[in-house]
């Protein structure tokens, strides 16, 4: 029987930052460092490094999407039951947006905590959850939500995920779950509690 239940389906994030808001952090930054006395080449490194290292504990979140990209994502951001926000990594020291690989990009959705189970509430955090948005089959963003069964959907191949059993695969050719990325509240702030817990995208031999 085909399923009739409309899906919500987020447009993927556009990858470019505001120039202005990029100069002016570039123009700070250089400053510091001619002060500091350090090779430019080495604050280039850094910079693509960090954007393009796997999540860690203590990195905060900002919205992934075109129109709040950027912005730190806050838990009265998350509706509980709502669809998933999709968002990045950002290293909290440096400021640093996590956007250099897309294997970082990462799901965050909220419930009434009673109603995940024993496993995913261990990495929950008061019943926010934050996936993986890379799909384990072909590693598409899941983008698509199901608003009547609350699963995440990947439009590429029709993969269904369920994100209060540990994002396990409900539906679709997905070989495995989406790894999950542990959560805490950190002074009110929504932060990782560290790395994803399993290797993201599809495994090749």
């Amino acid at each position: 029987m085909i399923n009739t239940t409309p899906l919500t389906y987020l447009s993927e994030a556009a990858r470019s930052e505001t120039c202005c808001d990029s100069m002016r952090r570039t123009f700070i930054k250089l400053a510091v460092v001619a002060g500091a006395g350090m090779p430019l080449h080495a604050l280039a490194a850094g910079e693509v490094d960090a954007a393009n290292a796997r999540p860690q504990a203590g990195d905060r979140f900002v919205f992934a999407e075109p129109g709040r990209e950027g912005v730190e994502i806050t838990q009265g951001d998350l509706s509980v039951g709502g669809a998933q926000v999709q968002a990045w990594p950002i290293d909290s020291a440096s400021k640093t947006v996590r956007s250099g690989s897309r294997l970082n990009r990462v799901l965050l959705v909220r419930f009434d905590p009673t109603s995940l189970d024993e496993e995913t509430r261990a990495h929950a955090a008061e019943g926010i959850v934050a996936y993986s948005a890379v799909c384990t089959h072909a590693q598409c963003f899941v983008t698509g939500w199901n608003a009547e069964q609350k699963v995440l959907h990947c439009p590429c191949h029709q993969s269904d995920y369920d994100p209060r059993h540990n994002a396990k695969v409900v539906a679709g050719p997905a070989p495995r779950a989406l790894p999950a990325l542990p959560l805490k509240i950190l002074d009110g702030v929504l932060t990782a509690a560290g790395p994803f817990l399993g290797r993201v995208g599809m495994r090749t031999s």
